[in-house]
């Protein structure tokens, strides 16, 4: 058996560095901070959505770019079998919430790290901290370690695991790609995925805070619809965000980046124009005497309110028995098309994941060796793949590390 270098320590490192030590290998992993799973704590906001338990097949449905070069890795390792090694192999207690995601029962995110890291010191890991690989050793074609600085570490394989550029605060600030790049590899453009977006108009701001449940937005460029999505948003100061929005951003992010996109919120779906109009003339006929301003509180959220009435041109204190079928038919419309315009995404500090990095095509999918430089393996984020929000980016870090992994 030989030695392995794994270089990051975050979900995808942890997990390649068990695998291969499950197989007889000396196994040290390079660490660049001060303790392993940096951005593992804060992951599911501090509970760690470890991954999410649907079957196989379902799962595809939820991978965003490259679907097809997962094949291997996500059958070879997946959910079910993601599960089953922190309950039964690390004895993490774990539940299954709303929408099939996985929490440990304690929902810290730190239990989920400690239980990794006390399995990787059983298998003997040696955990090397504070230091950066800037340089990897290659000697004809074949990788023979990795250098941080002066120091060089000699191995027999190389697992690059170290994250994309999301959440840089963490030490996700590209190092895989750099190193990926000296050993001849191309790199694909990236961009923030999973991220909140930004609009151009004004009044957001005086909606910060506001969750709409149940809504469906769409999303248009040139007049065309190219994505719609029913669910959660939230207003921020800068625009939009909630579960809704962050996976339209891993869809959109290159419509997003021309600055030519238009998103439209239906505020209530499950009514037709025809439908929402009745319901409007039975609320203004129990309110015959009410200003309009006042003649909503049924219909919207109250923080909503003044925008709609801002927005429908119709004055707060118009009685609403004088509101003509016209502005009434307008109203509708606006409830159910309240447009704002796509400015651009927030940056990496915002970006649950990096969408983009090492090309698939010079990356064998059935041990992710690389095709250009033998015995380098590559796994996790670093790589040009990537899900929606629900645990479906872990478990992508947990297969495929344990692909390279177990492939050595």
């Amino acid at each position: 058996m030989g030695k392995v270098i794994v270089v990051g320590a975050g979900a995808a490192g942890m997990m390649a560095a068990y695998a291969a030590a499950l197989g007889g290998n000396a196994v040290q992993i390079i660490e660049r901070n001060e303790k392993c799973g940096k951005k593992l704590y804060i992951t599911g906001k501090g509970r760690c959505n470890l991954t999410n338990n649907c079957d196989v097949q379902d799962f595809f449905e939820h991978v965003v770019s490259n679907p097809r070069f997962l094949y291997s890795s996500l059958y070879g390792f997946t959910a079910e079998q993601t599960m089953d090694f922190f309950s039964k192999e690390l004895g993490l207690r774990i539940k299954t919430e709303r929408g099939n995601r996985v929490f440990p029962v304690s929902d810290k995110s730190s239990d989920v790290i400690n239980s990794l890291v006390r399995g990787l010191q059983s298998k003997g890991v040696d955990i090397i901290y504070n230091k950066r690989v800037d340089r990897l050793i290659i000697s004809d074609g074949v990788v023979k370690g990795a250098a941080c600085g002066n120091e060089v570490y000699e191995s027999d394989s190389v697992i690059i695991a170290t994250g994309g550029l999301s959440y840089p605060s963490t030490g996700s600030t590209g190092d895989g790609y750099m190193l990926a790049a000296s050993a001849g590899h191309s790199i694909t453009e990236t961009y923030p995925a999973l991220v909140p977006l930004m609009v151009k108009e004004e009044w957001v701001k005086e909606l910060m805070g506001l969750s709409l449940r149940n809504v469906t937005v769409s999303f248009y460029m040139n007049n065309k619809k190219i994505y719609s999505e029913f669910g959660e948003m939230l207003f921020t100061h800068f625009g939009v965000s909630g579960p809704l929005i962050l996976t339209a951003s891993s869809y959109l992010t290159k419509q997003i980046k021309s600055g030519k996109l238009s998103m439209y919120i239906d505020c209530k779906p499950a009514l037709s124009e025809e439908e929402l109009d009745q319901r409007i003339l039975r609320d203004f006929e129990k309110q015959k005497n009410c200003y309009f301003g006042n003649s909503l509180g049924k219909l919207l959220p109250k923080k909503l309110i003044p925008v709609v009435i801002k927005l429908s041109g119709i004055r707060y204190d118009k009685p609403v028995n004088s509101i003509s079928a016209e502005e009434r038919r307008k109203l509708v419309r606006l409830i159910k098309n309240i447009g704002l315009t796509v400015k651009d995404t927030r940056d990496y500090n915002e970006a649950v994941i990096t969408k983009g990095g090492i090309n698939v095509k010079e990356i064998n999918p059935s041990t992710l060796e690389s095709k250009i430089v033998k015995n380098l393996y590559f796994a996790g984020e670093v790589i040009d793949v990537d899900a929606v929000t629900g645990g479906y980016n872990l478990q992508i870090a947990w297969s495929t590390g344990y692909t390279a992994g177990s492939s050595i």
